[in-house]
């Protein structure tokens, strides 16, 4: 955590950044895949943050819920 941060504030921002991590991964796949590169590499890489993502919003989800 940060200097100050609270837990649901640190969830909050890897969700953010997570999401930032996504987008900013298939723009390249794209451009990639349309230069006939293969992509798999990047795609597993994108899988990955993918999982790690719907980790950080199921532990946003649950840390809201115990709040009301």
């Amino acid at each position: 955590m940060c200097a100050g941060e609270t837990k649901l504030g640190m969830v909050r921002r890897h969700t953010e950044d997570g999401a930032r991590h996504i987008a900013n991964q298939q723009a390249p796949i794209t451009r990639i895949r349309t230069a006939g590169i293969p992509t798999e590499e990047a795609e597993a890489l994108l899988a990955t943050y993918e999982d790690i993502q719907r980790q950080h919003e199921d532990h946003l989800a649950r840390i809201l819920s115990k709040q009301g």
